[in-house]
């Protein structure tokens, strides 16, 4: 009808149909629409951030106990070869662990006694010696600046100072931490001697138990990785044992001739650190007895002194290859380097664990590294 105000008018642009482009958009294009794999994505990703979470807390909790289960492993390959050993002669294997534990047990102890005895008797002759040292230290004072210190003025101020009462009051209250420090260590120590005793008596068992979820071609490699770690570690542990022993019955020997105090405990420490600990080792080993000697008499620190280099010198040339020669023979500087990145990883246990890792290591390039002969001339 004419005049309807229904007619549209030619000049107004139609409406937009719903859900098509707005006023402000390009004509012909749709509008945006959010991708449909865009809300699963994003759920996917907060799942994977709540399962790292997860997975962060349950491994810094059971960190420890990891710790314990590696120590527990390598302590287990290290007593193999004795269990095996006793068990092929007609004795338990369950039986056969537990003595060589014991005897383990037994000769750590022998040590940290020998050591004890050492620091206790040292401890006391400091303890008798002090009032001495304090008189010659302010006899020299006196006699240099020109002062007039007098040593029972001194002894009275620090014994009645506050400095001193507040260290007291703060080691007394210190006690329950020691106390429950040492309670977790003795935990820690049991925890590691369960694992070490179940890894090493059930060794056989667990053999199976991991080959019987494998292929055969799977077990045979297994088989031969654990043959090659026993034989690694317990070699490289076993010999270097041996040399402890004769380097401990050598010193001792020489320390007892020249009258030196402290003998047995010197020639274990000198027989033990010289040995487990890489390089540095044998200088620490030798710095102790010689303080001790020059204490008694200069001579004979230098008569001691003498004695390790010379042993030294024999050990490296003349009895380390000749022990070594059917186990493993790591390069000082591969040893040190391996107990330096041990003790960044796991501290004093990375440290204590870090060779035998390493002799493992080296027993499978050995194994599983082909090697060529270098026939350039320039090699």
């Amino acid at each position: 009808m004419a005049g309807s105000d229904d007619t549209p008018d030619p000049a107004t642009p139609p409406a937009p149909p719903p859900g098509g482009p707005g006023p402000h958009d390009t004509p012909g294009t749709p509008r945006a629409r959010m991708p449909r794999w865009l809300p699963r994505a994003l759920v996917l990703a907060l799942a994977l951030f709540a399962c790292y979470q997860l997975a962060h807390w349950a491994f810094d909790r059971l960190l420890g106990l990891l710790v314990n289960v590696v120590i527990s492993f390598f302590c287990a390959v290290a007593i193999e070869p004795a269990v095996d050993w006793m068990a092929a002669r007609g004795v338990r294997r369950g039986l056969a662990t537990g003595l060589v534990i014991l005897v383990v047990l037994a000769a750590a102890a022998g040590f940290l006694l020998a050591l004890g005895s050492l620091l206790v008797g040292q401890i006391g002759t400091i303890v008798r010696n002090l009032p001495r040292y304090v008189d010659d230290v302010v006899m020299w004072i006196n006699r240099t600046f020109h002062s007039h210190l007098d040593t029972g003025k001194l002894r009275d101020n620090v014994l009645h100072s506050d400095w001193v009462r507040t260290y007291l009051a703060n080691g007394a209250s210190s006690v329950w931490g020691l106390s429950a420090t040492v309670i977790g260590t003795v935990f820690q120590l049991l925890t590691v001697l369960l694992f070490t005793y179940y890894f090493a008596a059930d060794g056989p068992r667990l053999r199976r138990a991991l080959c019987s979820v494998l292929p055969p071609a799977r077990q045979a490699e297994v088989l031969r990785a654990w043959e090659i770690a026993v034989a690694k570690t317990g070699g490289y542990l076993y010999s270097r044992a041996l040399m402890a022993l004769i380097s401990g019955v050598a010193h001792y020997v020489l320390l007892q001739v020249l009258g030196v105090p402290y003998a047995p405990a010197l020639a274990v420490w000198v027989g033990l650190v010289s040995q487990f600990i890489p390089t540095v080792g044998t200088y620490l080993a030798g710095a102790l007895p010689v303080l001790i000697a020059f204490t008694e008499d200069p001579w004979d620190a230098l008569w001691v002194l003498c004695f390790v280099v010379v042993y030294q010198q024999f050990e490296n040339y003349l009895l380390q290859p000749r022990i070594t020669a059917r186990t493993v023979d790591i390069h000082p500087a591969v040893a040190f380097g391996s107990v330096i990145a041990g003790t960044a990883l796991l501290g004093a246990v990375g440290a204590l664990i870090a060779i035998p890792v390493t002799a493992t290591l080296q027993g499978f390039f050995a194994a599983y590294v082909r090697r060529y002969e270098v026939t350039d001339p320039r090699a």
